[in-house]
């Protein structure tokens, strides 16, 4: 098990930045997920933890030693890829063993961690079998016990469940959560997939173009976005997004647009007519025939089983609503939606940051140097 250290690690091919001044500091036994489009930059960083690519800038500690140039085989991290790599013509042990015959360990030692490595992920009665007798679930076990197999001070993975099916990356999931928890090993794991992230990490990463947006618990990132990319990056719909102005009434600020009129449970803010990004998530918009919040017309709905998406134009913006099904709205019906003032989020409109209000003395700040009001 190991602490991870990036310390303002940038990657530039030519002149073009993959990754650029990223700081990130993982603890020992963490599961964290690198998440963001593709693109990002995520899989080039954890490509330069493990040694595969050189940082252009930055250092890259392990315990508190600086590996940044260091030789993969010298770092004492497990890379688990994506395409799982495995050797066609070896058995199942002979794949799992093979990181220790590299290091010229005795047969029996080899047969030994074999054994117990297999036992806890399940795989003893494949030991024999060749890789193409096995199914994707099986050789993600497959990939994974040769990572283990040598204790390494940290488990590196590269969207390891991208070749498989919904239910069996569903399967997948649980197991590598199940096997974190027995393990108390320090996880670094790299996907676009926001389920892998929301349901397997303690904290989530999330990066666009190189940058790190946000980095929090899965709670923090979905109920408290830091910028207007994380709050319509995460959320399956994601967050409905409009323009927007605050203005004061009667003591009180609120938020509008064409179509919609929310209070924000503000008394102290800004001048009328600033300017904002207005955030509201499908999930916390609620159905209601007499609510003046929002007012507009059903354009489609969308029967998910359980659930219906129902998106409703408004002057301002299209909005989509989830409720359990059935919603009892029609296409061209014109309805009423309501919303909790915490449940609104207020972003820059230029900057993308998450603003905030503190009294007496209204100012627009950034929720990195301030708590929302």
């Amino acid at each position: 098990m190991a602490r991870l250290q990036i310390d303002k690690v940038s990657k530039r091919f030519g002149t073009d930045y993959a990754v650029r001044e990223v700081s990130l500091d993982i603890a020992d036994g963490e599961f964290l997920v690198m998440l963001g489009p593709s693109g990002c930059g995520k899989s080039t960083l954890l490509r330069m933890i493990a040694g595969l690519e050189q940082p252009s800038t930055g250092r890259i500690l392990v315990d508190g030693a600086d590996i940044t140039d260091a030789a993969p085989q010298q770092r004492d991290l497990a890379m688990v890829f994506q395409s799982y790599a495995l050797y066609p013509h070896l058995t199942v042990a002979k794949n799992i063993g093979f990181p220790l015959r590299a290091r010229r360990r005795s047969r029996a030692e080899i047969a030994q961690r074999v054994r117990e490595v297999a036992g806890t992920l399940e795989l003893s009665a494949l030991l024999e079998r060749r890789p193409a007798a096995l199914s994707g679930g099986q050789r993600q076990r497959v990939a994974l016990a040769r990572a283990m197999v040598r204790d390494p001070g940290a488990f590196l993975m590269d969207e390891p469940l991208s070749n498989l099916d919904a239910k069996l990356r569903s399967a997948t999931r649980a197991e590598l959560i199940a096997l974190h928890r027995r393990l108390g090993a320090t996880f670094l794991y790299v996907t676009h997939d926001q389920v892998e992230a929301m349901t397997m990490a303690t904290r989530i990463a999330l990066l666009n173009a190189g940058r790190v947006e946000q980095v929090g618990t899965p709670e923090e990132l979905y109920d408290r976005p830091r910028t207007a990319f994380v709050a319509g990056f995460l959320g399956s719909p994601p967050m409905n997004l409009f323009p927007a102005e605050v203005v004061s009434h009667e003591g009180a600020l609120r938020m509008r647009a064409d179509g919609i009129d929310a209070a924000l449970g503000l008394s102290g803010g800004p001048d009328d007519g600033t300017a904002v990004l207005a955030g509201i998530r499908p999930e916390r918009l609620r159905i209601d025939p007499a609510a003046t919040t929002v007012r507009g017309r059903v354009t489609m709905v969308e029967n998910l089983g359980s659930e219906e998406l129902v998106h409703v134009a408004t002057g301002a913006a299209d909005l989509c609503v989830r409720a359990p099904r059935p919603a009892g709205v029609a296409v061209g019906e014109d309805i009423g939606l309501r919303a909790d003032a915490t449940d609104i989020h207020l972003f820059d409109p230029d900057r993308g940051l998450r603003l905030t209000w503190q009294e007496p003395e209204p100012a627009v700040q950034d929720v990195a140097a301030a708590s929302v009001a």
